[in-house]
């Protein structure tokens, strides 16, 4: 589908149609109704939630816990403070822990890629407190890594005070937050996140396959993680990507093993079939020129810090119309990458995003001449 215009020009309230719709859009069916506890399905590249159930309500996580886990590790990882070929000693506490297992031997050093893929694809929780104490030192140090990224990802919801997601006091997350949290891993680590799809690991002659089934249903899946305990229930943080359009379903207290994966296959399904993601527009593209006065250029380019897509049901597309805002008086300087307008995207009366137009260029005050006559225009105009 192609634009039918760019938001070129000068704008300061300007609405255009994004595309030529081409085909009648299908109504949009309920959502599947699903029996898990709290759920949510949403788009990867838009933050936007396509159905949800008690999103924000805070739940025993269980193993998703060990999705944390495993953004801790690659962060350091990624920073060179933590290496794939450390040979890590397993402390008596880890070797005890009780639950899904490694099977690592305390007699015997392991290093570290072999502990993550033990978290990742084994769902181990000897290698999961393995890994914490060789990152923090204790386990609840550990946790204080863990809330601090919490923290820092905005997850409001959550809170942990373990590695792994053994029941404890105090120790919980919500659906949104998941998905959230999901989301981040597989913005920020585009070089660990593929390892969520392997389907099954090997340690100590003992292969175990890869608890998420959706990895052997749907080639579309690529991670992420199971989680049951009696008091969470069974759940699965889920994501697939189907052409360009990217989705995560976090589904919390389903009633049995089979279940989640049914759910999360039903909620994909019906995602997949009656919404669409479009990439908008391209991060540093010029969106309209905002005119400068005193500088040592008349006008400033102003396009998105960031890509932009936006999700809608099937056949709206057409239907999308963008307007730009920008303030009428721009005066030199004009720092680049300052916020200068706003970016609205509506179909029919509801927005559904809006965002910053920032400044592509550095604009400098202009000489003493320049400044002088702009002074004397803007005094005209006002």
């Amino acid at each position: 589908m192609h634009f039918r215009h760019s938001l070129a020009g000068q704008a300061l309230g300007l609405t255009i149609l994004l595309a030529t719709a081409t085909t009648a859009a299908a109504p949009v069916p309920s959502a599947p109704q699903i029996s898990a506890r709290s759920y949510v399905l949403y788009d990867y590249h838009t933050g936007q939630v396509l159905t949800a159930k008690d999103p924000e309500v805070p739940q025993p996580p269980a193993s998703l816990t060990k999705i944390m886990t495993a953004y801790v590790a690659f962060g350091a990882l990624k920073k060179g403070d933590l290496k794939l070929d450390e040979q890590i000693t397993i402390s008596p506490e880890a070797w005890r822990t009780g639950g899904s297992r490694s099977f690592i031997d305390p007699a015997k050093p392991v290093p570290v890629e072999a502990l993550v893929h033990g978290v990742l694809t084994q769902s181990g929780n000897d290698a999961t407190l393995a890994l914490a104490e060789h990152m923090a030192g204790t386990e609840t140090a550990f946790a204080d890594l863990m809330n601090a990224e919490a923290k820092r990802l905005g997850l409001a919801h959550t809170h942990f005070v373990n590695s792994h997601g053994l029941p404890a006091d105090d120790h919980y997350s919500s659906p949104l937050d998941m998905a959230h949290l999901a989301a981040a891993t597989i913005r920020d680590f585009p070089d660990y996140y593929p390892w969520y799809s392997l389907k099954s690991f090997t340690w100590n002659g003992i292969t175990q396959p890869n608890r998420n089934r959706l990895l052997f249903w749907d080639s579309t899946v690529d991670g992420l993680k199971t989680g049951h305990t009696d008091a969470a229930g069974f759940c699965l943080v889920s994501s697939a990507k189907r052409e360009d359009m990217r989705l995560i379903a976090v589904v919390m207290g389903s009633a049995s093993d089979r279940s989640r994966f049914q759910e999360s296959q039903a909620l994909f399904n019906w995602g997949f079939r009656f919404f669409e993601t479009h990439r908008l527009y391209p991060a540093g593209e010029k969106r309209t020129d905002a005119p400068v006065f005193g500088g040592d250029e008349r006008s400033v380019p102003l396009g998105l810090a960031e890509d932009t897509y936006v999700t809608v049901p099937r056949g709206k597309y057409g239907e999308l119309a963008a307007s730009v805002e920008v303030a009428p008086h721009l005066t030199a300087p004009v720092a680049k990458g300052s916020a200068q307008g706003t970016l609205r995207v509506k179909l029919g009366d509801e927005v559904l995003l809006e965002r910053p137009l920032v400044a592509l260029a550095q604009v400098e005050q202009g000489n003493i001449f320049r400044r002088a006559i702009d002074a004397a225009r803007l005094w005209w105009r006002e």
